[in-house]
């Protein structure tokens, strides 16, 4: 996906609202609070449940990527290839590690992106439009031998990211996040 973001493919992303709102809520308001009730159900005496949006206040994301730590103020990344770092093995250095992209400091990060939308649906109500926009391949129908939809590749990208803990079955509640890339 970071390739994705670098070629200007992707400029949304989906992250699982947690917790997830129960069973048969509908949301019916909109914010900087989200208001899930029981079948949508509205006025006094209705008990709702109430989810804060956790990027309202936020306008910049860096992106964490994975790393490599080549010197103390130089990092390669694994998007990028690393031939280059053949070359320095080849003088007589030795091969940093790749690390996770958990532990990437925010110093090494290259990509700050800002926020310009943020909206909660339901993972399986996303458009061709929004799941083109998430960066992932066409998917093909190889049985019927028919093209693919990018609502399929996204269903696939999603379940090999997430279906231990949220699969596209669920039809879990997602937070929407639009957003372009900055210069750094």
């Amino acid at each position: 996906m970071v390739k994705a973001i670098l070629d200007g493919r992707k400029t949304v992303t989906r992250r699982i609202v947690t917790p997830q709102p129960p069973a048969g809520s509908e949301l019916f308001s909109t914010g900087l609070f989200y208001v899930f009730t029981p079948g949508g159900a509205r006025g006094p005496g209705v008990n709702g449940w109430t989810v804060r949006c956790p990027f309202a206040h936020v306008d910049l994301l860096w992106v964490r990527e994975r790393f490599r730590r080549v010197s103390d103020f130089r990092f390669a990344y694994r998007a990028d290839g690393y031939s280059w770092l053949h070359d320095e093995i080849r003088a007589g250095g030795t091969l940093p590690i790749w690390r996770p992209s958990i532990f990437m400091p925010r110093a090494a990060s290259r990509i700050t992106l800002e926020i310009t939308g943020v909206r909660v649906e339901r993972l399986q109500e996303i458009s061709e439009v929004d799941a083109k926009a998430e960066g992932c391949a066409l998917s093909y129908d190889t049985e019927r031998m028919r093209g693919g939809t990018w609502r399929g590749g996204f269903r696939d990208l999603w379940d090999t990211i997430n279906a231990k803990r949220a699969p596209w079955s669920s039809n879990p509640w997602v937070w929407v996040i639009e957003f372009k890339r900055t210069a750094k």
